[in-house]
């Protein structure tokens, strides 16, 4: 069965905005995005069977990576930490709100968000700043 993880985006403003942070840590196109997290998915069976992490901007869930690995390791300092191996593709989704919260949360895969693409065709081509506006209005 497919799990999903959501994680906030603190700082980060838009899609974009996140999309241009990983590119300026970046020297080469990576084939994976790395994030850290300090605990351990103790569902990570559930995960990699086809789950993303969903990113949390501005309150709502606006995008997902697909999930490729989750890597236990131990730091310089002792402390146990986990890898979040990601696709690089930054995928946006049918945008919906979500209220703050610490570390990550597991989404099930009934209840997680569509991609944008298929729930909204042609909607991916719009900018984001007219997409939230729109969404606002309850137009999209």
């Amino acid at each position: 069965m497919t799990l999903h993880l959501l994680k906030l985006c603190v700082g980060v403003e838009s899609i974009a905005d996140l999309e241009a942070r990983r590119a300026g840590r970046r020297r080469k196109p990576p084939d994976h995005h790395v994030h850290v997290t300090r605990m351990v998915p103790r569902r990570a069976n559930e995960l990699l069977d086809g789950g993303s992490l969903y990113w949390v901007i501005r309150g709502r869930i606006a995008a997902r990576q697909a999930l490729r690995a989750i890597e236990p390791f131990v730091d310089h300092e002792g402390v146990g930490r986990c890898r979040l191996l990601l696709d690089p593709l930054l995928v946006p989704v049918l945008p919906r709100p979500f209220r703050a919260f610490q570390g990550w949360r597991y989404l099930a895969a009934k209840d997680a968000p569509r991609d944008l693409e298929k729930a909204a065709p042609g909607a991916i081509a719009m900018p984001e700043k007219l997409r939230r506006e729109l969404r606002e209005l309850g137009l999209m």
